[in-house]
């Protein structure tokens, strides 16, 4: 057993040797690509055959963050660059969410302010920076919970005893929490806030930003749903393995016990009488005759439902009464407005007269939308030359900010000579 450890060790230890080798040769191989992303937002994919990025993808060399964006360094590339190179603007890669939110903060601020100042140059620098900070923010996301779910399908599936499983079950757990910790930093209504109307930073750091969390998120229900899966499972496992391992304890101690026949015994222990009943299927032949009239007997037998008749209302013709009352409160309304009219016409006043004061005064009881919507209607319904002998003044009011409905409030009529 000891030999064949340290065989598998050896074969481990040389395959993450070749992996590595030949991974650091496509970094050889594509590094004016790799360089020109790492100076760039992106990498050209220009230089690149479809082999070879295949190749840089499924070696995490470089990333694709969503479907419509394109192909960029992956965060801990981008990180081994900086370090190699020394460069003091891009070395410093926080490890927490929210030195990287102080991060965008700042980036954002400069540049608005380079924005502000006409300083073209040094906005593109500073938006560069932010879609890169992006970029590193989502990437560490992507990474820990690849990390994570790769961890799950391996190292987490081969524990050999329970504890262990507890134990690597609570530490998948607590990454689970912390990174959901993490995302809960993220507030998209202070982002809002800060950016305010600009589309370029609205794109990035909200709808861009927004999306690619609800997919960590989505991400994130992924492992834990496989993570209870596994445990569920090794559970199983781990109950038929200590059942094997008793039943091979009890028969090493008892070495010449034989499995008696329970089936010819009259009392079954209740651990082997667990089988479920079976219900007997049946269906009727109708090709056989029998069953033909035993089925027909069973239809005649069966009770016929009895419908009550019920009495149903005959439906009455619309009363002339209530019909004649609505065209009669019409027409006292319209009465009432020509009342309306007369006056202003008998009574000129300079000012006009106001509808709603004139309906207060003589006492009707008309509301105050339905005679206001008459006076006009009366006024719209008169011929051109008689509305010209009139000037009606409509006292009228947006209905908010947003909105640019006219509420009517009141209306003013008066003779178009006393104007």
């Amino acid at each position: 057993m000891k030999e064949l450890a340290v065989r598998d060790e050896h074969e481990l230890e040389s395959r993450l040797i070749g992996t590595g080798v030949e991974r650091l040769a496509l970094l050889g191989k594509h590094a004016d690509a790799l360089m020109q992303g790492y100076s760039r937002d992106e990498v050209p994919l220009e230089a690149l055959s479809d082999s070879a990025l295949r190749r840089l993808l499924a070696a995490r060399i470089v990333w694709r963050p969503d479907d419509q964006g394109g192909v960029k360094l992956a965060p801990r590339v981008r990180e081994l660059i900086a370090e190699m190179l020394a460069d003091e603007t891009r070395r410093q890669v926080n490890a927490d969410v929210g030195e990287t939110l102080e991060l965008l903060r700042t980036l954002v601020q400069s540049y608005r302010e380079a924005q502000s100042q006409g300083e073209y140059w040094r906005q593109e620098q500073q938006l560069l920076r932010l879609r890169q900070a992006v970029d590193d923010l989502n990437g560490r996301f992507a990474d820990a919970i690849d990390s994570l779910w790769q961890r799950l399908n391996s190292d987490f599936g081969f524990v050999s005893r329970l504890n262990d499983k507890i134990r690597e079950n609570d530490r998948a757990q607590k990454q689970i929490v912390r990174l959901l910790d993490g995302l809960q930093l993220i507030d998209f209504d202070e982002l809002i806030e800060l950016v305010g109307s600009d589309g370029t930073l609205r794109k990035l750091l909200i709808s861009q930003l927004q999306r690619q969390v609800s997919q960590h998120y989505t991400s994130l229900r992924e492992v834990q749903s496989r993570l209870t899966e596994l445990m569920a499972r090794f559970r199983q496992q781990q109950s038929r393995s200590r059942l094997i391992s008793g039943m091979a304890a009890f028969l090493r101690e008892h070495p010449n016990f034989v499995p008696g026949n329970y089936a010819r015994r009259s009392e079954v222990p209740d651990l082997i009488n667990q089988a479920v009943p079976l219900i007997a299927a049946a269906a009727p032949a109708l090709d056989h005759e029998p069953d033909i009239r035993t089925l027909t007997d069973l239809v005649h037998q069966l009770p016929r439902p009895v419908h009550k008749p019920q009495d149903v209302a005959a439906a009455r013709p619309a009363e002339a009464e209530e019909q004649s009352s609505v065209a009669a409160r019409q027409q006292a309304l319209k009465q009432d407005v020509e009342s309306f009219y007369l006056t202003v016409i008998d009574h000129p006043d300079p000012m006009g007269i106001s509808a709603l004061a004139y309906l207060q005064e003589s006492d009707m009881e008309w509301g105050d939308e339905i005679w206001l919507f008459q006076v006009i209607a009366e006024y719209q319904g008169l011929p051109r030359s008689e509305q010209q002998a009139f000037r009606l003044h409509q006292s009228e009011s947006r209905a908010s900010r947003f909105n640019d409905l006219r509420l009517i409030h009141d209306v003013t009529l008066q003779l178009a000579n006393s104007a």
